[in-house]
């Protein structure tokens, strides 16, 4: 090994969580703290620029994942991951929701995360919040973490809204209000038309602290423990083995696929899953990258007639014009407006998110759009099915077995059918109707049972917010305790989108933020 470095705190992953958890515990000019990330400094310019965020994936700033073929859809699904300062909020749509007050009571009353209620969690979200148009009592006007409404709106997503109202949806301004439901415009965490992420939240402020050290381009191969305490991280430097030893614990935030990796590469996991791998066993622990979901999204798409389209502004002068004013389509976030419901009668919190976008946006917009379009897209946020994370290898570099198991409860697929069935209604309701051509995608509208169950199956992608590989709680397939602390280990914590034991009714960055907030007061002794 090339050498070894002393720490109090060991983060690996500078996502998410990893800028929060980072950023706060270096408030503390006593802790010395040690933040590391396998990718680069986030300096691309589509990082930074709303409505390019669809470039940067399969690209070097993308872990540019592939589940196993779905036995539901007939074949594999990619999932991007951002891979860089930021990660995934470097590179995710910007959407921020907060999810539903009964998410996180579900949390706590069913799955026994004692401490992570709504009435818990709420102050953290506050925290986290510097909304620009939104105030008290629900939401915080000073955070680090800044949330406008979007500096370009087409007037596609305003004619959906009206449209959806017209279908029989309520209006609503505000998604993380008292009541979740509705259609409305989505609000952005964005700063004056330009992404802000968390690396621009958390950890740019926090750059110069002395006790904070941030190391890119290195990437964690294992936790190193005496006997069942962790008190380091080897990882990967310009090909060189490297190890960081925490004084205090180490903090795993590399999300919901490479933080279970990690555990199970490091001896904590399933022991037998292990012992197949030739690992030898820390501490056994069988939720360790089970209880995998994922929210799917599949669309309803048709091309357009008498207005624009987002792809027009992709110019030099579109550019030219963002850069000067912040403004123009291409401080778009894409994913504008949408809505949440319930599908059927007797459940008592929306079960169907929706994402509309004015461009054609399909198989994660790796298509480049051929006619003037409009997306609509089902997304479901009450799921059933659930999956798995396995190791492939030993080898730290290989990529994981990941398994969402979509649609492995049939329920799942009955409710995307019914709401794409309401997607196509509300496209013949009020506003919209007069710019809508004739359907893309599927050609035809007019569907069979059976068609649009294959409609569904073909176009299935995931809405990138995968969970609950190290879920919290207090049963035995739980991995982590209401502390986040590993069950069976000393000084070691996981800290993101993983400990999810079920994911919220929305787009999970406010959430794994919301976690981190909650995690860095856990961990110094702190209260909101």
């Amino acid at each position: 090994m090339a050498g070894q470095e002393s720490f109090d705190y060991v983060i690996v992953g500078a996502g998410s969580a990893g800028c929060v958890l980072a950023a706060r515990l270096s408030e503390d000019p006593s802790a010395q703290v040690l933040l590391l990330e396998a990718g680069g400094e986030d300096t691309a310019d589509e990082i930074h620029i709303p409505a390019a965020f669809a470039a940067l994936f399969k690209t070097k700033w993308d872990w540019n994942y592939e589940t196993v073929e779905q036995k539901h859809t007939g074949k594999p699904a990619y999932w991007p991951r951002g891979k860089m300062l930021g990660g995934c909020s470097s590179i995710n749509a910007m959407i921020y929701i907060r999810g539903n007050r009964a998410d996180y009571d579900g949390w706590r009353d069913a799955h026994g995360a004692t401490g992570w209620g709504w009435d818990d969690v709420l102050p953290y979200f506050k925290r986290a919040e510097g909304n620009q148009r939104l105030g008290g009592p629900l939401h915080g006007t000073d955070g680090p973490l800044h949330v406008e409404d979007r500096r370009f709106t087409h007037e596609l997503s305003s004619a959906w809204v009206d449209s959806a109202v017209a279908w029989g949806l309520k209006h609503t301004d505000d998604f993380n209000g008292e009541s979740q439901e509705g259609a409305g415009l989505y609000q952005v965490t964005c700063k004056r038309g330009r992404r802000w992420s968390a690396a621009d939240a958390y950890l740019r402020p926090a750059w110069d602290r002395p006790n904070l050290t941030v190391h890119t381009h290195a990437q964690a191969t294992r936790i190193l423990f005496e006997g069942t305490r962790a008190v380091g991280v080897a990882y990967l430097h310009k090909g060189v083995e490297v190890t960081a030893r925490a004084s205090a614990e180490v903090l795993l935030s590399g999300g919901a696929i490479n933080s279970p990796q990690l555990l199970m590469l490091s001896g904590v996991g399933p022991a037998e899953h292990l012992r197949e791998r030739g690992i030898d066993v820390v501490a056994g622990l069988p939720g360790v990258g089970e209880n995998l979901h994922d929210h799917p999204a599949a669309g309803i798409i048709w091309s357009t007639k008498g207005t624009t389209d987002l792809v027009d502004a992709a110019t030099p002068a579109g550019l030219v014009r963002w850069q000067l004013t912040r403004r123009g389509p291409l401080a778009s976030n894409i994913g504008e407006a949408g809505a949440f419901y319930e599908t059927r009668d007797g459940i008592s919190a929306p079960d169907m998110q929706i994402h509309v976008a004015p461009t054609l946006f399909y198989d994660n917009g790796l298509r480049e759009p051929t006619v003037p379009g409009f997306t609509s897209a089902a997304t479901l946020v009450d799921v059933a099915s659930r999956g798995r994370l396995r190791l492939k290898s030993a080898n730290p570099l290989w990529k994981p077995e990941i398994d969402p198991a979509y649609y492995s409860e049939p329920i799942d697929l009955e409710t995307m059918k019914t709401a794409l069935r309401s997607l196509i209604e509300i496209g013949k309701s009020g506003p919209l109707a007069r710019f809508l051509d004739k359907p893309f995608l599927p050609e035809t509208h007019d569907l069979s049972d059976d068609a649009l169950t294959e409609h569904v199956r073909e176009n299935t992608q995931t809405l990138y917010h995968p969970v609950g590989t190290c879920a919290m709680g207090t049963d035995e397939r739980a991995v982590v305790d209401p502390a986040l602390k590993v069950r069976g280990i000393d000084g070691l914590r996981v800290v993101d989108a993983s400990v999810m034991p079920v994911v919220p009714r929305g787009n999970t960055n406010a959430p794994t933020i919301m976690v981190a907030e909650k995690a860095a007061d856990l961990i110094s002794g702190r209260s909101a």
